[in-house]
Protein backbone atom coordinates (compact mmCIF):
# COMPACT_ATOMS: atom_id res chain seq x y z
CA UNK A 1 0.00 0.00 0.00
CA UNK A 2 1.54 3.63 -1.04
CA UNK A 3 1.96 6.06 1.64
CA UNK A 4 1.68 8.51 -0.86
CA UNK A 5 -0.40 11.89 0.79
CA UNK A 6 -3.80 12.14 -1.07
CA UNK A 7 -3.62 15.52 -3.23
CA UNK A 8 -6.07 18.64 -2.80
CA UNK A 9 -9.42 17.90 -4.63
CA UNK A 10 -11.24 20.53 -5.73
CA UNK A 11 -14.57 20.37 -3.09
CA UNK A 12 -16.93 21.91 -5.98
CA UNK A 13 -16.95 22.63 -9.30
CA UNK A 14 -19.15 25.58 -10.93
CA UNK A 15 -22.33 23.40 -13.12
CA UNK A 16 -21.31 24.54 -16.58
CA UNK A 17 -23.01 23.09 -20.19
CA UNK A 18 -20.67 19.93 -21.81
CA UNK A 19 -19.30 21.48 -25.22
CA UNK A 20 -17.84 18.32 -27.53
CA UNK A 21 -14.88 20.11 -29.65
CA UNK A 22 -14.46 17.31 -31.99
CA UNK A 23 -13.48 14.35 -29.92
CA UNK A 24 -12.78 16.47 -27.02
CA UNK A 25 -15.36 17.26 -24.41
CA UNK A 26 -15.21 20.26 -22.14
CA UNK A 27 -17.91 21.46 -19.16
CA UNK A 28 -20.54 19.48 -17.83
CA UNK A 29 -18.48 16.36 -16.08
CA UNK A 30 -15.45 16.44 -18.40
CA UNK A 31 -11.74 17.20 -16.91
CA UNK A 32 -10.40 20.65 -17.20
CA UNK A 33 -8.45 20.93 -20.73
CA UNK A 34 -5.00 22.13 -21.83
CA UNK A 35 -5.16 24.21 -25.17
CA UNK A 36 -2.61 26.75 -26.44
CA UNK A 37 -2.06 28.47 -29.51
CA UNK A 38 0.37 28.59 -32.26
CA UNK A 39 2.28 31.86 -33.27
CA UNK A 40 3.74 30.96 -37.00
CA UNK A 41 2.30 32.13 -40.22
CA UNK A 42 -0.36 29.95 -40.46
CA UNK A 43 -0.37 30.12 -44.46
CA UNK A 44 3.34 28.27 -43.90
CA UNK A 45 1.78 24.68 -43.79
CA UNK A 46 4.72 22.99 -42.98
CA UNK A 47 5.87 25.19 -40.31
CA UNK A 48 1.97 25.64 -38.65
CA UNK A 49 1.83 22.01 -38.86
CA UNK A 50 5.21 20.77 -37.40
CA UNK A 51 4.12 23.38 -34.16
CA UNK A 52 0.36 22.33 -33.50
CA UNK A 53 2.30 18.70 -33.75
CA UNK A 54 5.12 19.62 -31.20
CA UNK A 55 2.19 21.46 -29.03
CA UNK A 56 -0.39 18.22 -29.08
CA UNK A 57 2.65 15.61 -28.77
CA UNK A 58 3.39 18.17 -25.54
CA UNK A 59 -0.42 17.86 -23.99
CA UNK A 60 -2.04 20.34 -25.91
CA UNK A 61 -5.60 18.67 -26.21
CA UNK A 62 -6.64 22.05 -28.38
CA UNK A 63 -4.62 24.01 -30.56
CA UNK A 64 -5.58 27.51 -31.99
CA UNK A 65 -4.35 29.09 -35.55
CA UNK A 66 -4.70 32.42 -36.73
CA UNK A 67 -6.75 32.64 -39.67
CA UNK A 68 -6.46 36.44 -40.50
CA UNK A 69 -5.90 36.10 -44.32
CA UNK A 70 -7.26 34.52 -47.43
CA UNK A 71 -3.87 32.82 -47.56
CA UNK A 72 -3.83 31.39 -44.05
CA UNK A 73 -7.68 30.43 -44.46
CA UNK A 74 -7.08 28.10 -47.64
CA UNK A 75 -3.77 26.23 -45.44
CA UNK A 76 -6.28 25.49 -42.77
CA UNK A 77 -7.23 22.47 -44.95
CA UNK A 78 -4.34 21.09 -45.76
CA UNK A 79 -2.57 21.91 -42.20
CA UNK A 80 -5.38 19.41 -40.95
CA UNK A 81 -4.58 16.58 -43.95
CA UNK A 82 -0.63 17.07 -42.75
CA UNK A 83 -1.94 16.73 -39.47
CA UNK A 84 -3.96 13.41 -40.39
CA UNK A 85 -1.33 12.04 -42.08
CA UNK A 86 0.91 12.40 -39.14
CA UNK A 87 -1.94 10.20 -37.20
CA UNK A 88 -2.29 13.64 -34.81
CA UNK A 89 -5.85 14.06 -34.63
CA UNK A 90 -5.85 17.10 -31.81
CA UNK A 91 -8.83 19.79 -32.50
CA UNK A 92 -7.87 22.99 -34.64
CA UNK A 93 -9.75 25.81 -33.41
CA UNK A 94 -9.78 29.14 -35.50
CA UNK A 95 -8.88 32.85 -34.16
CA UNK A 96 -11.22 35.00 -36.23
CA UNK A 97 -10.53 38.97 -35.93
CA UNK A 98 -12.32 41.89 -38.56
CA UNK A 99 -12.90 39.48 -41.75
CA UNK A 100 -14.14 36.26 -39.97
CA UNK A 101 -16.99 36.51 -41.53
CA UNK A 102 -15.64 36.90 -44.96
CA UNK A 103 -13.52 34.38 -44.39
CA UNK A 104 -15.54 31.72 -43.10
CA UNK A 105 -18.09 32.27 -46.05
CA UNK A 106 -15.29 32.23 -49.19
CA UNK A 107 -13.57 29.23 -47.64
CA UNK A 108 -16.08 26.91 -46.82
CA UNK A 109 -12.83 23.94 -46.40
CA UNK A 110 -11.16 25.75 -43.86
CA UNK A 111 -14.74 26.31 -41.60
CA UNK A 112 -14.96 22.46 -42.55
CA UNK A 113 -11.17 21.65 -41.18
CA UNK A 114 -11.71 23.96 -38.24
CA UNK A 115 -13.41 22.11 -34.92
CA UNK A 116 -13.98 25.58 -33.35
CA UNK A 117 -14.59 29.16 -34.29
CA UNK A 118 -13.22 31.69 -31.64
CA UNK A 119 -14.94 34.90 -32.30
CA UNK A 120 -14.34 38.48 -30.87
CA UNK A 121 -17.10 40.77 -30.15
CA UNK A 122 -14.92 43.75 -29.93
CA UNK A 123 -13.50 43.07 -33.83
CA UNK A 124 -16.15 41.35 -35.41
CA UNK A 125 -17.48 44.59 -36.97
CA UNK A 126 -18.15 48.48 -36.34
CA UNK A 127 -21.31 50.23 -36.37
CA UNK A 128 -24.06 49.02 -38.57
CA UNK A 129 -22.07 46.44 -40.30
CA UNK A 130 -21.22 44.42 -36.49
CA UNK A 131 -24.83 42.32 -36.05
CA UNK A 132 -24.71 41.46 -39.46
CA UNK A 133 -21.21 40.31 -39.59
CA UNK A 134 -21.72 38.32 -35.98
CA UNK A 135 -24.97 36.58 -37.94
CA UNK A 136 -23.26 35.92 -40.56
CA UNK A 137 -19.94 33.59 -38.69
CA UNK A 138 -23.19 32.27 -36.27
CA UNK A 139 -24.47 30.97 -39.62
CA UNK A 140 -21.31 29.54 -40.65
CA UNK A 141 -21.23 27.51 -36.94
CA UNK A 142 -24.52 26.45 -37.53
CA UNK A 143 -23.75 25.30 -40.77
CA UNK A 144 -20.82 22.83 -40.75
CA UNK A 145 -22.03 22.30 -36.75
CA UNK A 146 -19.06 23.91 -34.89
CA UNK A 147 -18.54 25.01 -31.20
CA UNK A 148 -18.03 28.62 -30.88
CA UNK A 149 -15.56 30.67 -28.35
CA UNK A 150 -16.85 34.07 -27.75
CA UNK A 151 -13.94 35.32 -26.24
CA UNK A 152 -14.06 38.81 -25.23
CA UNK A 153 -10.62 40.44 -24.76
CA UNK A 154 -9.64 43.58 -22.46
CA UNK A 155 -7.33 45.35 -25.45
CA UNK A 156 -10.19 45.10 -28.00
CA UNK A 157 -13.47 45.59 -26.03
CA UNK A 158 -16.71 47.21 -27.90
CA UNK A 159 -16.41 50.86 -27.05
CA UNK A 160 -19.90 51.44 -27.94
CA UNK A 161 -20.50 49.23 -24.74
CA UNK A 162 -18.38 50.61 -23.10
CA UNK A 163 -19.24 54.35 -23.88
CA UNK A 164 -23.36 53.42 -23.17
CA UNK A 165 -21.95 51.64 -19.23
CA UNK A 166 -20.10 54.68 -18.88
CA UNK A 167 -22.31 57.09 -18.88
CA UNK A 168 -25.24 54.95 -17.60
CA UNK A 169 -22.45 54.58 -14.52
CA UNK A 170 -22.55 58.42 -14.52
CA UNK A 171 -26.06 59.20 -14.02
CA UNK A 172 -26.08 56.54 -10.75
CA UNK A 173 -26.25 58.50 -7.28
CA UNK A 174 -23.06 56.58 -6.48
CA UNK A 175 -21.12 55.75 -9.43
CA UNK A 176 -19.01 52.69 -9.49
CA UNK A 177 -14.86 53.19 -10.41
CA UNK A 178 -13.75 52.92 -14.26
CA UNK A 179 -12.56 49.74 -13.52
CA UNK A 180 -15.85 48.26 -12.50
CA UNK A 181 -17.27 49.56 -15.53
CA UNK A 182 -14.70 48.03 -17.60
CA UNK A 183 -15.22 44.80 -16.38
CA UNK A 184 -19.01 44.91 -16.33
CA UNK A 185 -18.78 45.83 -19.97
CA UNK A 186 -16.44 42.80 -20.77
CA UNK A 187 -18.98 40.41 -18.87
CA UNK A 188 -22.13 41.98 -20.71
CA UNK A 189 -20.36 41.66 -23.99
CA UNK A 190 -19.88 37.85 -23.73
CA UNK A 191 -23.61 36.98 -22.38
CA UNK A 192 -24.78 39.87 -24.58
CA UNK A 193 -23.51 37.78 -27.76
CA UNK A 194 -23.96 34.33 -26.13
CA UNK A 195 -27.58 35.45 -25.99
CA UNK A 196 -27.39 36.65 -29.81
CA UNK A 197 -25.61 33.82 -31.14
CA UNK A 198 -28.36 31.56 -29.33
CA UNK A 199 -31.48 33.78 -30.80
CA UNK A 200 -29.91 33.21 -34.34
CA UNK A 201 -30.20 29.35 -33.81
CA UNK A 202 -26.74 28.60 -32.10
CA UNK A 203 -27.84 26.20 -29.06
CA UNK A 204 -26.16 26.71 -25.46
CA UNK A 205 -24.21 23.26 -25.72
CA UNK A 206 -21.97 24.92 -28.98
CA UNK A 207 -20.80 27.84 -26.90
CA UNK A 208 -17.82 28.37 -24.52
CA UNK A 209 -16.90 32.15 -23.33
CA UNK A 210 -13.71 33.91 -22.10
CA UNK A 211 -13.07 37.08 -20.64
CA UNK A 212 -9.65 38.02 -21.02
CA UNK A 213 -7.54 41.06 -19.20
CA UNK A 214 -3.93 41.08 -18.63
CA UNK A 215 -4.29 41.75 -14.71
CA UNK A 216 -4.73 38.58 -11.78
CA UNK A 217 -6.80 40.94 -9.77
CA UNK A 218 -9.12 41.85 -13.07
CA UNK A 219 -9.23 38.34 -14.17
CA UNK A 220 -10.33 36.30 -10.53
CA UNK A 221 -12.68 39.37 -10.51
CA UNK A 222 -14.44 39.16 -13.80
CA UNK A 223 -14.64 35.00 -13.53
CA UNK A 224 -16.04 35.32 -10.45
CA UNK A 225 -18.82 37.56 -11.64
CA UNK A 226 -19.20 35.92 -14.67
CA UNK A 227 -19.47 32.69 -13.39
CA UNK A 228 -22.62 33.31 -11.36
CA UNK A 229 -24.70 34.99 -13.94
CA UNK A 230 -23.96 32.09 -16.61
CA UNK A 231 -23.62 28.56 -16.78
CA UNK A 232 -21.79 28.21 -20.13
CA UNK A 233 -18.74 26.23 -20.33
CA UNK A 234 -15.59 28.69 -19.56
CA UNK A 235 -12.31 29.19 -21.17
CA UNK A 236 -9.46 30.49 -18.40
CA UNK A 237 -6.36 32.94 -19.62
CA UNK A 238 -4.71 36.01 -18.35
CA UNK A 239 -3.49 37.91 -21.85
CA UNK A 240 -0.66 39.07 -22.53
CA UNK A 241 1.20 37.31 -19.02
CA UNK A 242 4.39 38.05 -19.88
CA UNK A 243 7.48 36.62 -20.07
CA UNK A 244 9.48 33.96 -18.08
CA UNK A 245 8.87 33.96 -14.04
CA UNK A 246 6.51 36.53 -14.28
CA UNK A 247 4.03 35.12 -16.77
CA UNK A 248 3.88 31.50 -15.33
CA UNK A 249 3.63 33.61 -11.61
CA UNK A 250 0.84 35.96 -13.03
CA UNK A 251 -0.96 32.98 -14.65
CA UNK A 252 -0.54 30.18 -11.92
CA UNK A 253 -1.91 33.31 -9.26
CA UNK A 254 -4.96 34.14 -11.44
CA UNK A 255 -5.61 30.95 -13.38
CA UNK A 256 -5.17 28.70 -9.96
CA UNK A 257 -7.63 30.77 -7.92
CA UNK A 258 -10.20 30.40 -10.20
CA UNK A 259 -9.98 26.54 -10.42
CA UNK A 260 -9.68 26.67 -6.45
CA UNK A 261 -13.04 27.97 -6.40
CA UNK A 262 -14.49 25.43 -9.12
CA UNK A 263 -14.85 27.78 -11.83
CA UNK A 264 -12.65 27.11 -15.15
CA UNK A 265 -13.49 24.73 -17.84
CA UNK A 266 -10.63 24.90 -19.96
CA UNK A 267 -6.94 27.04 -19.72
CA UNK A 268 -4.20 28.52 -21.42
CA UNK A 269 -0.92 29.93 -20.34
CA UNK A 270 -0.44 32.74 -22.70
CA UNK A 271 3.76 32.87 -22.42
CA UNK A 272 5.57 35.02 -24.73
CA UNK A 273 8.70 32.99 -25.42
CA UNK A 274 12.03 34.23 -24.30
CA UNK A 275 13.86 34.61 -27.71
CA UNK A 276 15.36 31.16 -29.17
CA UNK A 277 12.16 29.78 -26.86
CA UNK A 278 9.88 26.44 -26.53
CA UNK A 279 6.34 27.09 -27.51
CA UNK A 280 5.69 24.04 -25.70
CA UNK A 281 6.50 25.79 -22.26
CA UNK A 282 2.64 27.12 -21.46
CA UNK A 283 1.67 23.56 -22.30
CA UNK A 284 3.87 22.46 -19.45
CA UNK A 285 3.47 24.92 -17.32
CA UNK A 286 -0.81 24.44 -17.92
CA UNK A 287 -0.62 20.85 -16.86
CA UNK A 288 1.66 21.71 -13.71
CA UNK A 289 -0.92 23.98 -12.61
CA UNK A 290 -3.57 21.16 -13.06
CA UNK A 291 -1.14 18.10 -11.22
CA UNK A 292 -0.39 20.59 -8.63
CA UNK A 293 -3.51 20.98 -7.24
CA UNK A 294 -4.38 17.47 -7.71
CA UNK A 295 -7.37 18.58 -10.91
CA UNK A 296 -5.60 15.92 -13.28
CA UNK A 297 -2.10 14.21 -14.10
CA UNK A 298 0.05 13.91 -16.53
CA UNK A 299 2.88 12.92 -15.59
CA UNK A 300 4.89 11.72 -12.13
CA UNK A 301 6.11 14.37 -10.21
CA UNK A 302 9.40 14.70 -8.49
CA UNK A 303 9.83 15.99 -5.00
CA UNK A 304 13.72 16.72 -4.52
CA UNK A 305 15.20 18.85 -2.07
CA UNK A 306 16.17 22.88 -2.78
CA UNK A 307 19.68 22.11 -0.77
CA UNK A 308 21.05 24.07 1.71
CA UNK A 309 24.25 23.81 3.39
CA UNK A 310 24.00 20.12 4.40
CA UNK A 311 23.87 19.63 0.59
CA UNK A 312 26.97 21.42 -0.18
CA UNK A 313 27.60 18.40 -3.09
CA UNK A 314 25.86 19.18 -6.15
CA UNK A 315 25.10 15.21 -6.86
CA UNK A 316 21.39 14.99 -5.61
CA UNK A 317 20.40 18.09 -7.63
CA UNK A 318 22.08 15.98 -10.88
CA UNK A 319 20.03 12.80 -10.04
CA UNK A 320 17.18 15.07 -9.75
CA UNK A 321 17.60 16.21 -12.73
CA UNK A 322 18.13 12.92 -14.47
CA UNK A 323 15.51 11.15 -12.62
CA UNK A 324 13.25 13.79 -14.02
CA UNK A 325 14.52 13.14 -18.03
CA UNK A 326 13.95 9.71 -17.55
CA UNK A 327 10.67 9.51 -16.36
CA UNK A 328 9.36 12.17 -19.63
CA UNK A 329 11.59 9.94 -21.89
CA UNK A 330 9.97 6.54 -20.58
CA UNK A 331 6.53 8.58 -20.17
CA UNK A 332 5.01 7.80 -23.36
CA UNK A 333 5.22 4.13 -23.42
CA UNK A 334 4.08 4.30 -20.04
CA UNK A 335 1.08 6.05 -21.15
CA UNK A 336 0.19 3.16 -23.45
CA UNK A 337 0.94 0.40 -21.32
CA UNK A 338 0.05 0.92 -17.85
CA UNK A 339 -3.17 2.95 -16.51
CA UNK A 340 -2.70 4.93 -13.82
CA UNK A 341 1.48 5.49 -13.98
CA UNK A 342 0.87 9.53 -14.20
CA UNK A 343 0.06 9.10 -10.47
CA UNK A 344 2.67 8.28 -9.65
CA UNK A 345 5.15 10.37 -7.00
CA UNK A 346 9.50 9.98 -6.68
CA UNK A 347 11.14 11.43 -4.02
CA UNK A 348 15.10 12.78 -4.24
CA UNK A 349 16.31 14.03 -1.22
CA UNK A 350 19.68 15.73 -0.06
CA UNK A 351 20.41 14.28 3.26
CA UNK A 352 19.05 12.89 6.33
CA UNK A 353 16.84 15.84 7.94
CA UNK A 354 13.98 14.94 5.72
CA UNK A 355 15.45 12.57 2.87
CA UNK A 356 13.68 9.53 4.80
CA UNK A 357 10.31 10.96 5.62
CA UNK A 358 9.77 12.75 2.44
CA UNK A 359 10.81 9.55 0.39
CA UNK A 360 8.26 7.14 2.74
CA UNK A 361 6.12 9.56 1.36
CA UNK A 362 6.40 9.12 -2.19
CA UNK A 363 5.50 5.99 -3.70
CA UNK A 364 9.26 5.77 -4.85
CA UNK A 365 12.25 7.76 -2.93
CA UNK A 366 15.95 8.27 -2.68
CA UNK A 367 17.51 9.95 0.23
CA UNK A 368 21.19 10.91 -1.20
CA UNK A 369 23.74 11.37 1.50
CA UNK A 370 24.79 15.21 2.26
CA UNK A 371 27.72 16.64 3.91
CA UNK A 372 29.47 14.59 6.09
CA UNK A 373 27.16 11.86 6.00
CA UNK A 374 28.15 7.92 5.32
CA UNK A 375 27.78 7.45 0.89
CA UNK A 376 25.16 5.77 1.33
CA UNK A 377 21.80 6.28 -0.46
CA UNK A 378 18.59 4.24 1.31
CA UNK A 379 15.55 3.64 -1.00
CA UNK A 380 12.31 3.55 0.16
CA UNK A 381 9.31 1.60 -2.26
CA UNK A 382 5.52 2.46 -1.02
CA UNK A 383 7.20 3.41 2.32
CA UNK A 384 9.25 1.04 3.13
CA UNK A 385 13.04 0.75 2.71
CA UNK A 386 14.29 -2.19 0.09
CA UNK A 387 17.52 -1.45 -0.69
CA UNK A 388 20.71 1.01 -0.10
CA UNK A 389 22.87 2.12 -2.46
CA UNK A 390 25.94 2.71 -2.85
CA UNK A 391 28.78 3.87 -5.33
CA UNK A 392 28.96 5.78 -8.30
CA UNK A 393 26.40 3.70 -9.98
CA UNK A 394 23.26 5.00 -7.76
CA UNK A 395 21.42 6.51 -10.51
CA UNK A 396 21.67 4.22 -12.93
CA UNK A 397 20.44 1.57 -10.55
CA UNK A 398 17.82 3.74 -8.68
CA UNK A 399 16.55 4.29 -12.34
CA UNK A 400 16.37 0.40 -12.67
CA UNK A 401 14.23 0.19 -9.55
CA UNK A 402 11.84 3.09 -10.67
CA UNK A 403 11.84 1.09 -14.10
CA UNK A 404 10.59 -2.37 -12.49
CA UNK A 405 8.49 -0.21 -9.26
CA UNK A 406 6.28 0.25 -12.70
CA UNK A 407 6.18 -2.58 -14.31
CA UNK A 408 5.16 -4.52 -11.48
CA UNK A 409 2.95 -1.58 -9.20
CA UNK A 410 0.90 -0.51 -12.47
CA UNK A 411 -2.16 -2.73 -14.37
CA UNK A 412 -1.93 -3.06 -18.01
CA UNK A 413 -4.03 -0.45 -19.83
CA UNK A 414 -7.16 -1.95 -21.75
CA UNK A 415 -6.64 -1.49 -25.38
CA UNK A 416 -3.04 -0.14 -25.09
CA UNK A 417 -4.52 3.79 -24.34
CA UNK A 418 -6.54 5.90 -22.35
CA UNK A 419 -10.37 5.09 -23.55
CA UNK A 420 -11.31 9.07 -22.02
CA UNK A 421 -10.41 10.77 -24.89
CA UNK A 422 -10.42 14.06 -23.27
CA UNK A 423 -7.39 13.18 -20.90
CA UNK A 424 -3.67 13.95 -22.48
CA UNK A 425 -3.43 10.31 -23.28
CA UNK A 426 -5.96 10.91 -25.87
CA UNK A 427 -3.82 13.30 -28.39
CA UNK A 428 -1.37 11.54 -30.44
Amino acid sequence: MSTSLPSFRIAHRRPSVAVRIGDIALGGDAPVVVQSMTDTDTADIKSTADQVEALARAGSELVRITVNTLEAARAVPAIRERLEARRCTVPLIGDFHYNGHRLLAEVGECAQALAKYRINPGNVGFGAKRDTQFASMIERALEYDRPIRIGVNWGSLDQSLLARLMDENAARPQPLDDRSVMREALIRSALDSALEAERIGLARDRIILSCKVSAVADLIAVYGDLASRSDHALHLGLTEAGMGSKGIVASTAGIGTLLWQGIGDTIRVSLTPEPGGDRRQEVLVAQEILQTMGIRSFTPQVAACPGCGRTTSVFFRELAGQIQSHLQERMPKWRERFAGVEDMRVAVMGCVVNGPGESRHANIGISLPGTGEAPAAPVFVDGKKTVTLRGRTIARDFHRIVDEYVENTYPPREGGSNSNSNSKESVP
